[in-house]
């Protein structure tokens, strides 16, 4: 018996030092790409460019869906009338109310569409930015061995975690971030790493 309780303590004292050692070496960082872009100063273009495309771009494919589904319907109005006097097929009626119909779905899922094409709008003029934020992240990942990384509104404070924000921005160059990614972590490289000329700090608040 004595043997059996030795045993199990011991197994229980390997799994505890075990699990002590992966606490000890456990590295949480804080990051999403998609905020990354957005705190970018190049990002402001996009808005700016964004506005005149839901403006123009948008607002004229809406104009020209109401007015092909205005046309249809006068269409498929004037054939049937035509089509009681046999003077129109049923067979062109149906092509006709089939092309009104897909004029009508445009129309009633329009805030759907327009969310859709401006979504892809916005990923083709950022793609660039996206591609810079994705390679200085995992040159971050590369050289701090990261073993998790959360979202911001996804932990709670109270522990030690890394601001993967700021590691990033100093890979882009960049000498400012908003001032609400700031105050998400520690800074991961509170001295560089490799000093060079020019290191600027991220650490000014923006507006």
């Amino acid at each position: 018996m004595k043997k059996i309780l030795s045993f199990a303590f011991s197994i229980a004292a390997l799994l505890f030092l075990s699990v002590n050692a992966r606490s000890q070496t456990l590295k949480v960082g804080v990051f999403d790409i998609d905020v990354m872009v957005q705190a970018m100063p190049a990002y402001h273009n996009v808005d700016s460019l964004m506005q005149i495309y839901d403006r123009d771009s948008l607002g004229s494919l809406r104009e020209y869906y109401e007015s092909e589904y205005k046309r249809l319907d006068s269409t498929y109005k004037a054939d049937s009338a035509q089509m009681a006097t046999g003077k129109k097929s049923k067979a062109i009626l149906d092509m006709v109310y089939a092309d009104r119909q897909k004029a009508m779905i445009n129309i009633i899922y329009w805030q759907q569409i327009a969310q859709n094409k401006s979504n892809e709008k916005r990923g083709v003029l950022s793609q660039g930015m996206y591609d810079q934020v994705v390679n200085a992240y995992k040159k971050v990942l590369a050289r701090k061995k990261y073993t998790l990384v959360l979202k911001p509104q996804t932990y709670e404070g109270g522990f030690k975690i890394d601001n993967i924000f700021i590691a990033v921005a100093r890979e882009l160059k960049l000498t400012e971030l908003p001032q609400n990614l700031l105050y998400l972590g520690d800074d991961p490289d509170p001295t560089p790493v490799k000093p060079t000329t020019q290191k600027p700090p991220v650490t000014k608040p923006k507006g």
